[in-house]
């Protein structure tokens, strides 16, 4: 392996990439991969290190999508982007004030971290949003609870997040303490690339600052009524970690909204999708519908009515449908 293949492969370079580069391209042109995206520029960084490039491809417009943190570009002698390569996974919204458009978020991820703090901001229903998106992408996902110092029970904390799903990985840090953050070494070695989603104010900053071993990124107190956080991070930037991956850091997004979820949505909520297919009828509401399986397991306290109704909301969400009013149910053939 030659010194630019190393310094790629750092970069998170593999053989996945690589199988799309011709010959020809392979001799007069470089792969970079994005860094950050800023307003009428791109970070890229390659095998001579970092720079600020146009983002536009040939054939673009600037209203079209470009390239987003995380991709994979071909560059020219003249350091513009000839050609966006085909992604790993990415990661989207709905675009706000358009919802008919979707908003990049990160592209290329091998692991996210879904990050949630041990106090009022807790939020089993922003996790399962977070967690619908990873596995829409196929994206590892780790849940890690933050600021488990300030917390008397953060074993409820543990207990509230491992019940979302079965094998779920869930881990506690204190995101000051570099000691408490080591044991989320296996997703951080050198090549690999974890993204950050989490709310504002449940320590995201902190924890990019102790696992990249630096204080660049700003952080802010919380708001003592409510524990909740101001943003800090107002771009999306990959920021390298001391145990040689790349981590990159996302806006807080409070309000995730889920499109084209629908494989992501079967897998977080699979023990209702299971119940579902027991109804008698097959378009059943699960609302007053006799012989309904789903009604049948919360009575019997297999399912709760609160992640049902969690389900329902993001199920709608996803389709971009309001609630669904009752109708008389069709028999299943």
């Amino acid at each position: 392996m030659t010194s630019t293949d190393d310094k790629l492969s750092e970069l998170g370079w593999r053989p996945y990439f690589s199988a799309q580069v011709s010959d020809a391209e392979a001799q007069a042109l470089r792969p970079a991969r994005v860094m950050a995206v800023h307003r009428g520029k791109i970070a890229i960084r390659d095998a001579e290190g970092p720079r600020l490039i146009s983002p536009y491809l040939p054939g673009t417009q600037p209203s079209d999508d470009h390239p987003t943190v995380g991709d994979w570009l071909l560059t020219d002698d003249s350091e513009q982007p000839t050609r966006l390569l085909d992604r790993l996974n990415l990661f989207t919204r709905r675009a706000p004030g358009d919802p008919r458009r979707r908003q990049m978020i990160a592209a290329n991820i091998d692991t996210v971290f879904l990050v949630a703090s041990c106090n009022q901001d807790f939020s089993v229903a922003r996790l399962e949003r977070y967690l619908v998106l990873a596995r829409e992408v196929g994206v590892t996902p780790v849940v890690i609870l933050t600021k488990t110092d300030l917390s008397d029970t953060p074993r409820q904390f543990v207990d509230a997040a491992r019940a979302i799903e079965p094998g779920l990985h869930v881990e506690t840090v204190d995101g000051r303490d570099h000691a408490s953050v080591a044991h989320l070494a296996a997703w951080c070695g050198t090549g690999q690339t974890v993204a950050l989603l989490g709310s504002s104010g449940v320590g995201k900053s902190t924890l990019v600052n102790t696992l990249t071993a630096s204080d660049s990124i700003a952080t802010q107190p919380v708001r003592a009524a409510d524990d909740t956080g101001r943003h800090t991070t107002t771009v999306r930037e990959m920021h390298r970690l001391a145990l040689g991956g790349w981590l990159l850091d996302t806006p807080g997004m409070r309000e995730l909204q889920l499109s084209e979820a629908a494989a992501g949505l079967s897998e977080v909520f699979d023990d209702f999708i299971l119940a579902a297919e027991e109804c008698r009828f097959s378009d059943c509401a699960h609302g007053r519908e006799p012989g309904c399986a789903v009604r049948a397991a919360i009575d019997g306290g297999t399912l709760t009515e609160e992640r049902f109704d969690r389900w329902r909301k993001l199920s709608h969400e996803d389709r971009g449908e309001p609630a669904r009013p009752a109708r008389s149910p069709r028999p299943r053939r």
